[in-house]
């Protein structure tokens, strides 16, 4: 029977008979759950896998973690507030997610793509306590929706993998090559890649964050 969670959701079961780990998935914008679980049965069995859905519903289909507006000059500029609501959400999501299917708290990897990327650093970065692991696809992190005093944080205990297009056309590259510098005077060990696509996870891209989950166990 499926499980009640705030937020509607996929879910491959672990292997494992207790306490697995869990990979939460966050979806770019205007995707939605079944996106990322695309990922599900090529990753290992131990992880339970939970791919969430964001909570904005677009038209004509797809959803996001919050807007994204264009100015008069056509520049896009992000719903900060609305991206703070989601970030409190996912972390709420979390818990419920560890109550519901019998989860380790302390092993919870949370895979982002784009804005489901942006929003991932957004959460570990405010609760540390909850995310052991961050594998951030084609993203950035956005300072003005971490949580107020988020450098004082514990971040022990966390990692990051992220990688990015060296030709995204969404997401300038140059933002994400900010985040290694980043995360490295935060004190967390952070890999970064760039592969040669768009706006994507190129092959090679998958199996090397495969291999880091592996790693990093």
């Amino acid at each position: 029977m499926k499980k009640t969670l705030p937020l509607e959701h996929n879910y491959r079961p672990s292997s494992l008979d207790s306490s697995p780990p869990a990979i939460v998935m966050l979806h770019g914008f205007g995707s939605d759950e079944n996106d990322l679980f695309s990922f599900a049965s090529e990753l290992p069995s131990e992880y339970a896998i939970i791919s969430v859905r964001a909570p904005l519903s677009m038209q004509p289909f797809g959803n996001a973690w919050y807007s994204i507006y264009f100015d008069a000059n056509e520049d896009k500029f992000s719903d900060d507030e609305q991206a703070i609501e989601s970030r409190e959400l996912v972390s709420i999501c979390i818990d419920e997610i560890i109550s519901a299917y019998n989860i380790d708290p302390k092993r919870i990897t949370l895979m982002g793509f784009s804005q489901g990327t942006i929003l991932s650093f957004a959460v570990a970065l405010s609760y540390p306590e909850k995310v052991s692991r961050v594998v951030g696809l084609s993203g950035y992190v956005n300072k003005d929706i971490l949580k107020k005093g988020y450098e004082s944080n514990d971040f022990s205990k966390l990692k990051v993998y992220t990688s990015h297009g060296s030709v995204d056309q969404v997401i300038p590259v140059e933002w994400a090559r900010k985040s290694k510098p980043f995360f490295d005077e935060l004190g967390i060990p952070c890999e970064y890649s760039e592969f040669p696509v768009g706006h994507g996870v190129a092959p090679q891209n998958f199996y090397e964050f495969k291999e880091w989950l592996k790693t990093t166990s």
